[in-house]
């Protein structure tokens, strides 16, 4: 309790500053959430970056107990994601659904077993398929618990309108079942069907929770720095860009069935259109959401290049199976999953992460020199990425593309954990 002051005498300020302290961790569930992903994050860049140096040396990849590339895709996917929806979802969640939020201290159990196996399974690919496995469960536990305190707010709000929320909730069952389905099939020593749920994951999880929240926020956030751009977001806005998403994940398993690759050109064919149409309709959307507008405010601007990335990943990916229709060969490679992880996932994390780290320490809503500068580097990570993606481009153009993305999350994790650890500047709890 606090104690009133005597009468005449000034209260106390409060502290706007201090020294990093562990437990103020634990005074809010952005800090919690946010700092476990940041450490993920970086771990698994620096992790993959290693094994791309390798690569560009010629290094044997011996010795491995999980391959590389499903090591990768499923830290990628399901890995550090996760913890930052938890910092969103548990700071932001209650409010959309006007219900008393959790507090930071009941998420430590489902969070840290979400770090804790994923970096015992960054580990464990060198270390033995038992670790590995172990790993995967203790991660799987934690993003079990995690979502079924999430789906507890669901049940506990009195609003009707709860969409945003649900799609969240939903997301999260089909990222723990995937998560599920990629150990037993690491066990089966069943690659393919470990990646093919990857990439489930990544759209049925993943893309779902990041359109959901940005159909709700981009708007929002617009409006509010812009007065001048109205809140427009109709729910079949939303509709199609969920549906899309299980288009995705129907593309992901019609393709997994086939013999090979691409080996029925008839529904090939159908995902180019499809994928063609979407991704042009949002970039209408981009456009219609104030893309021109929001260059005039960097972090506002941060938000909407990040989702014209998903767009554009779309007609890539167009674009890509058209050349193999054409071509028979893979001549864009990965670069359309990329154009999705690193553009408009990681673009979106980044803005969205700096905004409620801003906010919520008591600092400005305004991207410095130093994240503006970060977020172009990311962009330019991702060109180099795609331009990796080629057939016929030098492995070293992959090790750049990692080297980039390392560099960008360690500095941007560095400078926003050094907040978390610390009170507000503005002596408020949280």
């Amino acid at each position: 309790m606090i104690r009133p002051a005597p009468p005449g005498r000034a209260p106390k300020p409060l502290p706007v500053s201090g020294p990093w302290r562990l437990p103020t961790l634990l005074a809010s569930p952005f800090r919690l959430g946010f700092s476990l992903a940041m450490l993920v994050l970086a771990a698994a860049s620096g992790w993959w970056l290693a094994v791309q140096a390798g690569r560009a040396l010629g290094w044997p990849e011996n010795g491995y107990a999980v391959l590389p590339v499903v090591t990768h895709a499923t830290v990628m996917a399901l890995g550090f994601l996760p913890l930052f929806f938890a910092g969103f979802l548990f700071t932001a969640g209650p409010r959309w659904l006007h219900v008393q939020p959790y507090e930071a201290r009941r998420l430590l159990a489902p969070l840290g077993l979400q770090a804790a196996g994923w970096l015992l399974w960054l580990a464990g690919a060198r270390l033995g398929l038992g670790v590995a496995l172990a790993a995967l469960a203790l991660a799987c536990a934690g993003l079990i618990w995690m979502y079924a305190m999430f789906w507890r707010l669901i049940a506990a709000s009195p609003l009707p309108d709860r969409v945003h929320a649900l799609a969240c909730g939903v997301g999260g069952i089909v990222g723990a079942l995937c998560l599920a389905g990629i150990g037993i099939a690491v066990l089966a020593e069943q690659p393919a069907l470990a990646l093919a749920l990857a990439r489930t994951a990544l759209w049925g999880f993943i893309v779902v929770t990041f359109v959901a929240v940005a159909h709700r926020m981009i708007p929002f956030f617009t409006s509010n720095a812009l007065p001048m751009v109205a809140v427009w977001r109709p729910f079949w806005v939303l509709w199609l860009m969920l549906g899309m998403a299980v288009f995705e994940v129907l593309a992901v398993w019609v393709d997994h069935a086939a013999p090979s690759e691409y080996a029925w050109p008839a529904w090939t064919a159908a995902v180019i259109a499809v994928e063609a149409l979407a991704g042009g309709v949002l970039l209408w959307l981009a456009v219609v959401w104030g893309l021109v507008q929001s260059l005039k405010v960097r972090l506002l601007a941060m938000l909407h290049v990040g989702f014209v990335w998903l767009g554009l990943a779309l007609l890539y990916s167009a674009a890509s199976q058209a050349l193999w229709l054409l071509t028979g060969q893979a001549v864009l490679g990965l670069g359309a999953l990329h154009a999705l992880g690193m553009g408009f996932l990681g673009s979106l994390m980044m803005a969205m992460v700096t905004r409620v780290s801003c906010g919520h320490s008591g600092r400005s809503l305004v991207a410095d020199d130093l994240v503006w500068a970060l977020f172009w580097l990311l962009q330019a990570s991702v060109g180099v990425r795609l331009l990796a993606a080629v057939q016929g481009m030098t492995p070293w153009l992959t090790a750049l593309a990692a080297l980039l993305w390392t560099a960008v999350v360690a500095v941007w994790a560095l400078r926003y954990a050094n907040w978390y650890g610390r009170p507000r500047i503005d002596g408020k709890p949280g």
